[in-house]
């Protein structure tokens, strides 16, 4: 169960994502993955009402549209980390982080003994539903299964580089909206002050070898952040579809518009 995620910003590769919050419809996954040319596509755990059933129809959609797949999570528990894992994200993106020892606790909770505290259970999609013999599977998790640490907050861009330098730590990911709102300069994102933490970021992953991403607020944004050696773009989600979908329709159609 290998990750194409991790695999593309293992090599340096750009990866390409979208999102989904408030439309969970398998059908909806279908069609995006099949004519939006993504690499994957993450759940929202954190700001939507996705229940783990209705994460785990998400999955069984991403796998057949043939997209890879990550979960957002806050950081409330144990189980909110690990359980997404289980039903077969190949990561989670820990969302809200403000001090070191949340950043320990989720990449804890994330992975298997020797390098976190995560339990084990082969009865689901991740172990092959029991066809994967234990110490396998707990090799490959630790290995395959990426956790992210979501940078939005003024605590955690001043411990970027601690954060960054953390074994366990695969990604790091900077939220510019609540960023640019902890900042004091909501919603702009090419702010200086953001820009500033967008360097703090770069600098700090490329010390410490590590990848990271954003979610892309506009071409401009996405381009600086690029500049900036960033790989993984969240460039578009569900609700993004339905409002430009009817914004171009209306521009379409605008000789019906009175």
């Amino acid at each position: 169960m290998a990750s194409l995620i991790k695999q593309r910003l293992d090599a340096g590769q750009i990866v390409r994502t979208m999102h989904f919050t408030e439309f969970i419809s398998p059908k909806l996954v279908e069609m995006a993955c099949m004519l939006g040319n993504f690499h994957g596509a993450w759940i929202d755990q954190e700001h939507c009402g996705v229940s783990h059933s209705d994460l785990e129809l998400m999955l069984i959609a991403c796998r057949a549209a043939g997209v890879d797949v990550f979960a957002r999570v806050p950081l409330l528990d144990y189980a909110t980390i690990m359980r997404p894992l289980e039903a077969g994200c190949s990561g989670v993106m820990i969302a809200q982080v403000r001090t070191m020892q949340e950043v320990r606790n989720g990449v804890a909770w994330a992975k298997y003994p020797p390098v976190g505290i995560r339990g084990v259970f082969g009865g689901n999609y991740e172990a092959g539903f029991g066809t994967v013999d234990l110490a396998t599977h707990v090799v490959e998790a630790n290995r395959d299964r990426w956790v992210a640490i979501q940078i939005e907050t003024v605590e955690a861009a001043e411990i970027v580089d601690e954060i960054a330098a953390l074994a366990g730590v695969d990604v790091v990911f900077v939220g510019p909206a609540d960023l640019s709102v902890t900042l004091g300069v909501p919603g702009q994102f090419l702010h200086p002050k953001c820009v500033a933490v967008l360097e703090r970021v770069s600098a700090a992953c490329k010390k410490h070898g590590k990848p990271w991403g954003t979610l892309s607020r506009s071409v401009e944004h996405a381009q600086k952040c690029r500049e900036l050696g960033c790989q993984l773009f969240s460039i578009f989600g569900d609700l993004d579809l339905v409002a430009v979908g009817l914004k171009t329709l209306e521009q379409k159609f605008a000789i019906l518009m009175d």
